[in-house]
């Protein structure tokens, strides 16, 4: 696969070559990191440059049949313009991010702050109880298929910080959105910090997601629906700001994802894990602490439905035994721009 590196106009560039200063003003506004590049969407396969600062300024969309590259230590800078920046890969497309430990990919606006842009969109052939070729409520994008199996490619070591722009009162962009995204597709090591919405959500499909760290993400830290049948190894979920809406969403049909060590822990109270309908899960080593409710059956759906260490869910227990999820040593979490 051929390198690419996206293009930049530089205007400031051009104006100093072609104009004279008179009275050698300086510029009031100086480009502060000229050799950065503005990421346009992708048709064909590229790869980006890991030595190179990029910037995310509008929707980036990987098309059908293309590959994005990431490689290991690439930042990416979202400008804080809303529902505006975002980077979706199409069904047909795929995304192969190389982080490792010691160089992660990071994704983040200039702060990292709550709304400031629309995170990642992932859409797939896999199947989901809404049906084939859906619509995304973000960006309005063509989802679900009949193939569980199928690949959008791989993610690894991937940090994303301030996401979760709003699209209208009742409906924003998570961190990362898996829409019917298939068991093909590789995801290991991803950390979603600071969102205005979720941290993650699964519209149906089937993928499976190792080592996720989830930190004060202002919705729901998992959220999943219309029969996501995955499963999720090691998530650690933190929350220190009030008003979220809960660690764990279920809703609608029950197809059962599982989840092997959960750890989610609140300094501000709240509510830790939310079945709605007659959604519901199997939960192997799960612990609690800090949350005023710790099992809520939003729409009274059968206790049955969740399953927790081996027996059905209690509204009074506390599930502070469990072993927690060592996060010491996830130093790729704290990368940043």
């Amino acid at each position: 696969m051929k390198k690419v590196i996206l293009s930049l106009t530089v205007l400031g560039m051009f104006f100093a070559t072609s104009c004279s200063n008179d009275d050698d003003t300086p510029n009031p506004n100086p480009n502060p990191n000229p050799s950065a590049e503005i990421l346009t969407s992708v048709s064909t396969d590229t790869t980006l440059d890991p030595s190179v600062s990029y910037k995310l300024t509008g929707p980036v969309i990987v098309s059908n049949g293309a590959t994005l590259t990431i490689p290991a230590g690439t930042k990416i800078e979202a400008s804080a313009a809303g529902t505006g920046v975002y980077l979706a890969v199409n069904q047909g497309a795929k995304i192969d991010i190389q982080g490792t430990a010691e160089e992660p990919v990071v994704m983040s606006s200039p702060n990292g702050n709550q709304g400031d842009w629309g995170g990642l969109t992932i859409l797939g052939e896999a199947e989901t109880t809404a049906g084939v070729d859906q619509i995304a409520e973000v960006g309005g994008f063509v989802y679900g298929g009949t193939d569980s199996s199928d690949s959008s490619g791989s993610i690894k070591y991937l940090v994303i910080k301030g996401t979760g722009a709003s699209i209208n009162p009742e409906s924003e962009y998570n961190g990362i959105s898996f829409y019917a995204v298939g068991s093909g597709t590789t995801v290991e090591n991803i950390a979603v910090i600071n969102g205005a919405d979720d941290g993650i959500e699964m519209f149906g499909g089937s993928v499976e997601i190792k080592n996720v760290y989830l930190e004060d993400n202002n919705d729901d830290s998992v959220d999943w629906t219309e029969g996501w049948d995955g499963a999720i190894e090691n998530v650690y979920i933190e929350h220190n700001k009030g008003g979220f809406s809960t660690a764990f969403e279920g809703d609608k049909l029950n197809n059962n994802p599982m989840f092997t060590n959960v750890t989610a822990i609140s300094t501000v109270g709240g509510t830790a894990l939310q079945f709605k309908k007659q959604s519901g899960a199997t939960i192997n080593n799960l612990y609690l602490s800090g949350y005023e409710t710790n099992i809520d059956m939003k729409d009274g759906g059968d206790l049955t439905n969740v399953i927790i260490d081996g027996e059905a869910a209690s509204t009074s227990a506390d599930y502070n035994t469990g072993a927690q999820v060592d996060v010491s040593g996830w130093n790729w979490v704290n990368a940043s721009l």
